[in-house]
């Protein structure tokens, strides 16, 4: 059997598929009661925290990136930390530091604010390369090893850093290495002006998600992630993500393209999406809602390219207009 066809024996059924659509559109009214008029941003995040990947926000002060991270810990019932990135902050105050115990006479490991269940990484950009890099390991594992020894964060595991866009100065640039970690990056944006009059109406309380009730636990969203990797995948979509991958990497206006891990994270990712609107396979068009945010980022542009106006996101857009999507048809059963 061949690797396109291995998980029809696992395929998600049609009624599995309504209770993950049902679930996704519950955990997605529930964290909009705490960030309002955000219902794109907050299913693209639900979608990185299923398809078991980190979102970068790029966002001004103030947008709610705080409120986003602990709305949604609140709502699948875990834990959520919040470590402020500066020039001064070591890898050890991220991961944890082992301690020698005098009175049990042996080394003890001290966890870092990283095991939790949403960690906000609040301007990743202002900390130093080293304490950046720090992230990599836990990022792509799911694991720190200190001394020789793992440490297992558990499920589910998610890191949301954020960068400022408009204060540059003493701040860090993300290697292309590292923004390659990120599934998804976005940004929250302010509110419309009937949004923004619903958040001024409720000001007093100054911790919105507090007041949010759990809606599935840690273990259920382990579960909605393995159900979603059963989504069936046909080998011509396979095919239409590889051919756009192909096309950002030949394109003259690009030194690097879309690597083989942001192939593998888009497939992840829209199985996600396919099943958050009740279906049990993918669509060419699952692939098109998804491809800014996850691939935009992973783009480099060439120099001359960018002084001339180009950007990654028109260079998506031509991409996608330009690679002929394979016709929709469902599994055969």
């Amino acid at each position: 059997m061949t690797s396109t066809t291995t998980s029809v024996t696992a395929q998600m059924s049609a009624e599995e598929a309504r209770w993950f659509a049902d679930t996704f559109d519950a955990l997605l009214k529930n964290i909009g009661l705490a960030v309002l008029g955000k219902n794109q941003v907050v299913r693209l995040v639900l979608t990185a925290m299923l398809a078991e990947g980190h979102v970068l926000l790029e966002d001004a002060p103030g947008t709610g990136k705080t409120s986003l991270a602990k709305a949604l810990a609140a709502t699948v019932q875990g834990t959520n930390q919040r470590i402020q990135f500066t020039p001064d902050l070591l890898p050890s105050d991220v991961t944890g530091v082992t301690i020698y115990d005098q009175q049990s006479h042996r080394f003890e490991f001290h966890r870092g604010p990283i095991f939790a269940s949403i960690v906000l990484a609040d301007e990743i950009n202002r900390a130093s390369p080293k304490t950046q890099s720090a992230l990599l390991e836990v990022m792509e594992e799911s694991r720190i090893t200190i001394d020789g020894i793992g440490h297992e964060v558990g499920r589910p595991f998610m890191v949301i850093a954020t960068q400022n866009p408009i204060e540059q100065a003493g701040t860090y640039r993300l290697p292309e290495a590292q923004l390659d970690r990120f599934l998804i990056k976005t940004s929250i944006g302010y509110p419309d002006l009937a949004a923004t009059e619903l958040i001024l109406a409720g000001s007093a309380n100054r911790n919105p998600a507090a007041d949010l009730q759990p809606v599935i636990t840690t273990q259920g969203v382990a579960a909605m992630a393995d159900l979603a990797a059963t989504v069936h995948v046909d080998s011509a979509v396979l095919r239409y993500v590889a051919e756009l991958a192909e096309a950002t990497r030949t394109s003259p206006a690009t030194r690097v393209g879309v690597s083989v891990r942001g192939a593998i994270v888009m497939i992840r990712a829209a199985k996600v999406w396919a099943a958050a609107q009740g279906r049990t396979f993918l669509l060419p068009d699952d692939v098109k809602d998804l491809a800014a945010a996850v691939w935009t980022h992973r783009i480099v542009l060439d120099p001359e390219a960018e002084f001339a106006g180009e950007t990654a996101a028109k260079l998506m857009v031509r991409v996608l207009g330009q690679v002929a999507a394979p016709l929709s048809r469902r599994p055969a059963v």
